[in-house]
């Protein structure tokens, strides 16, 4: 075995001479791992990290660099573009610093930890176990909701990757959420057994993405048979009986302040090892790490390249005697005012982003200096002592505090874990300071501990709790800050604000016309933001080629909005007139259905905004036939996003979500339906609101997607011919992170300058002018209905799927089928051609019409399930037309 400090002794061979417990592996792990035993009934050894912070006094650059330079090599990895787009998850508590680290080390990642603290008014966004820990419950809770929704690579960080259990329930709990093709394992060491080795390739296989491993250090404990039951034999019986566990004897407390004297200022030499790491062994692990680059304010101590820290913390943070400080009655507790920059996260549990990075390199300077105004003259030897899952705070501070004060400065962190603790220089844990819990855990009152902190001689030490954390417990007789004044002469506390989302504590009004839209106020209330000055139009070609690419989502962008020539407004007109009978026949069937099997007073929520038009006639339709006054709403609902949580928040606050029914224009293949379905599920797990029913109401279902429709029948809906201009004045709704923050609705537009053009009124007038005349076909129509089996059999789908294959496309995003769809990509995608069914007549002129304006071909086909079938251009770089993706003349 490599051998380190403590007379050549490597701090895990008290638990390997009596358990038979061996490390195998890279060279360098004695150096990097101890081992301690804990009282746990599923794993009874524990791999105490030297680099880590937690257990182990060590110097913060060395933490700091370790984390840091792990994501270097994760962003080599991923590359430039995909860790732009990557978000990394530590884990709680014991690496939710190093995760932080490894997040600065990509540079551009936001950054998210586990919580076993539960923080009221922040949604859920999921949990998992932790098979091993004696603390199993995880949250995750961001503050924003689409953190981890995106499609860039998730980025899992741990201390240790040992059976890989945990990592792999956190990616397939979080992949059948948000699904996405790359996931990369971060750890300190990889310590997996040759059984589970292949276990993540084969994972990976069974999702269908790839995860990728990066690692410090690799290799296996090796464990004899029985080893569980030794090793809480032995934890019972030192426990019991006093055998050296937190105390030493005045012999090895002797030999170790021989070992280590008090540490040299930085312009002398000799001496020392990096946090008990001997000169070789320090050298050994930087050479493996080269000194991480500086970037956007990140300077890792360049020590780390060469040599160990010159301030040595004392035999990797062991015991030094607890006499030497006997009078704790007469040491000093003082607070220092931190003046933590205002909204800034305490830390990654509900997010923590580039800009948050950035505002706290601005601060540390300051900070750290109030700190070593703080502490006493002549201080040698400093500690910093984070608290629980706040790891990485503490650590910049202990970080930045080392680079401006002349006494060796050591990090570590309070914790849950109970280990035992042995006076024996082969063991990593030599001594245990135990409190009370001092943050009103939500699994109640309990034992937290401190580690290799009594008997180390520290002139100071520093605790750094959040807000949270600052309660009577902690100052209590028996609390952690009494007891550490038991063990050196001044304890200095630091209370950083706990960071709590902030809520609004009402979502606003919905916007109504005129101010917003054409309609009038009564006919629909949009839950959506105003975003009319805001310019985010972009051309056709461009949108599809970005859209394509996977450089931009669809609904961070919009259009340029369509102006029908003359003839095309003709045509519109004409089909409205002769569809409105059909139209106004749809729309009464389809609202005596919701009457009779939904609710009597439904709540009408369109999805905008093809949906809006429908909801307006369904309520017309209700206070014509049966004068009821329905409320109706439009909301946004995004393919590969859902729909608005907030939304749903402010009908659930305003209405019984119960008697909310969605509507639609119509169906195509039904992905909007499957979305619909997918996002309320995901809603009643996140917010605990139940009730919503995400059947969708629609006027014409074609794809046979849904049980509540007025027809079947694949006609033109005139509505589906223009774009704004009959619906409101109102663009397509927008989700773009920088517009719309986690308490907003989505945003839309109002083209106030196209009033010339709006017909979207005369449509409604149009429609409602039929009702007498179809008043007793819609009774006979609801009848049928009504007891007819309209069990969806997706047909739609199938037929998608099908084209999809048979065209040499391979993406059933760009079919798109329907005359409703079909006139959308003729007017907001790149055709690439159209299939039309033999014989559709009046239905397809327009489309016929705009296909011969853009250049795009008609193909009929004898049998199609839809009137038509719009085709998007599978491989669309601009100007490409062809079916290889090439340029072709037009």
């Amino acid at each position: 075995m490599n051998k380190a400090v403590n007379d050549g002794v490597w701090s895990g061979s008290w638990v390997a001479e009596r358990l038979g417990v061996e490390l195998l592996g890279d060279p360098e792990l004695t150096n990097l791992l101890g081992l301690a035993l804990r009282r746990n009934p599923k794993r009874a050894h524990l791999l105490v990290s030297n680099v880590l912070g937690k257990h182990v006094p060590q110097s913060p650059s060395i933490v700091y660099g370790y984390g840091f330079t792990l994501g270097r090599r994760v962003r080599e990895l991923l590359g430039a573009e995909e860790s732009a787009r990557s978000v990394v998850l530590g884990y709680a508590e014991t690496a939710t610093g190093l995760g932080h680290a490894v997040a600065d080390g990509i540079g551009v990642a936001p950054y998210l930890h586990s919580t076993r603290r539960p923080v009221a008014g922040v949604a859920t966004a999921g949990g998992f176990e932790e098979s091993h820990s004696h603390a199993t419950s995880h949250l995750l809770l961001p503050e924003n909701p689409e953190l981890l929704s995106g499609e860039g690579p998730l980025v899992l960080v741990d201390d240790e990757f040992s059976t890989g259990n945990t990592v792999l329930n956190t990616i397939r709990d979080l992949h059948e959420r948000y699904p996405r093709g790359r996931y990369v394992v971060v750890a300190l060491v990889d310590m997996r057994s040759a059984a589970d080795a292949g276990r993540l390739d084969e994972f990976a296989a069974e999702i269908g993405a790839r995860v990728d491993l990066v690692a410090a250090a690799s290799g296996t404990v090796s464990l004899p048979d029985g080893v569980l039951e030794k090793g809480q034999e032995l934890v019972a019986r030192y426990e019991s009986g006093g055998g050296g566990a937190g105390g030493l004897s005045s012999a090895a407390a002797s030999g170790l302040v021989a070992q280590f004297p008090a540490p040299l200022k930085d312009d002398e030499s000799g001496g020392g090892g990096a946090g008990g790491l001997s000169s070789a062994a320090a050298s050994r692990l930087a050479a493996q790490f080269p000194a991480p680059l500086k970037d956007e304010g990140i300077d890792v101590d360049p020590s780390l390249e060469v040599a160990p820290n010159p301030h040595p913390p004392g035999a990797r943070g062991t015991a030094r005697p607890a006499p030497t400080h006997p009078h704790p009655t007469h040491n000093r507790i003082t607070q220092v005012e931190l003046r933590w920059p205002h909204h800034l996260p305490d830390g990654g549990r509900h997010g923590f982003t580039p800009a948050h990075r950035i505002r706290l390199e601005q601060a540390l300077p300051a900070m750290a200096a109030r700190l070593a105004e703080a502490l006493p003259e002549g201080a040698h030897r400093v500690h910093i002592l984070g608290f629980e899952e706040l790891m990485y705070a503490p650590l910049r501070l202990a970080r930045e505090l080392e680079q401006i004060v002349d006494a060796g400065v050591t990090y570590s962190t309070t914790t849950r874990s109970p280990v035992l603790a042995v006076d024996d220089p082969g063991y990593a844990i030599r001594s245990r300071l135990t409190f009370p819990a001092h943050d009103t855990p939500a699994d109640g009152p309990g034992d937290r501990y401190a580690y290799n902190i009594a008997g180390a001689d520290f002139d100071a030490v520093v605790a750094v709790v959040d807000s949270r954390a600052d309660t009577p417990e902690l100052h209590a007789p028996n609390g952690l800050l009494a007891r550490l004044a038991e063990h050196t002469p001044h304890v200095v506390l630091a209370v950083i604000p706990s960071y709590v989302p902030e809520r609004p504590a009402m979502l606003p009004d919905p916007l109504r016309g005129p101010a917003f839209s054409s309609y009038a106020p009564d006919e629909v209330g949009w839950l959506l933001q105003d975003l009319s000055d805001v310019t985010l139009e972009a051309p056709t070609e461009e949108r599809e080629e970005a859209i394509q690419s996977g450089g931009a989502h669809y609904a961070e962008s919009l259009p340029v909005e369509y102006q029908p020539s003359e003839q095309y407004q003709q045509l519109f007109h004409t089909a409205l007139d002769e569809a409105a009978d059909r139209l106004a026949l749809a729309v009464g069937a389809v609202t005596e259905l919701v009457l009779a099997e939904r609710s009597p007073h439904p709540v009408l929520v369109s999805l905008a905004r093809a949906g809006t038009p429908v909801g307006v006639l369904m309520r017309r339709w209700a206070q014509y036939r049966h004068g009821l006054d329905l409320p109706h709403y439009a909301v946004s609902i995004v393919r590969g996003r859902g729909i608005d949580a907030n939304a749903l928040r402010w009908l659930a606050a305003h209405h019984d979500p119960a008697d909310v029914v969605f509507v639609d224009g119509w169906t195509g293949k039904g992905a909007i339906t499957r979305e619909l379905t997918d996002a309320v599920r995901e809603f009643e797990e996140s917010d605990g609101i139940t009730g919503f029913d995400p059947e969708i109401a629609v006027l014409a279902d074609p794809g046979s997607c849904v049980k509540t429709y007025g027809t079947r029948e694949d006609f033109l809906i005139p509505s589906a011919c223009l774009n704004s201009t009959v619906s409101g004045l109102i663009s397509r709704t927008v989700l773009r992170s920088d517009l719309v923050g986690p308490h907003d609705f989505h945003g839309a537009k109002f083209y106030r300058e196209l009033a010339g053009a709006d017909v979207s009124v005369d449509f409604l007038d149009a429609v409602a002018a039929r009702f007498p005349e179809v008043t007793d076909a819609v009774t006979v129509l609801a009848k049928e209905l009504l007891a007819a089996d309209r069990t969806p059999t997706w047909e739609g789908w199938a037929a998608v799927e099908r084209i999809s294959e048979e065209y040499g496309i391979h993406d059933v995003n760009l079919v798109k089928p329907g005359v409703g769809e079909t006139t959308r990509v003729l007017l907001r995608r790149v055709p690439w051609k159209i299939l039309a069914r033999a014989g559709a007549g009046a239905d397809l002129d327009h489309v016929r019409l705009l296909a011969e304006q853009r250049g795009v071909p008609v193909e009929e086909v004898a049998e199609l399930p839809y009137t038509c079938v719009g085709l998007i251009h599978p491989k669309y770089t601009r100007g490409a037309t062809g079916a290889d993706g090439k340029a072709v003349a037009v």
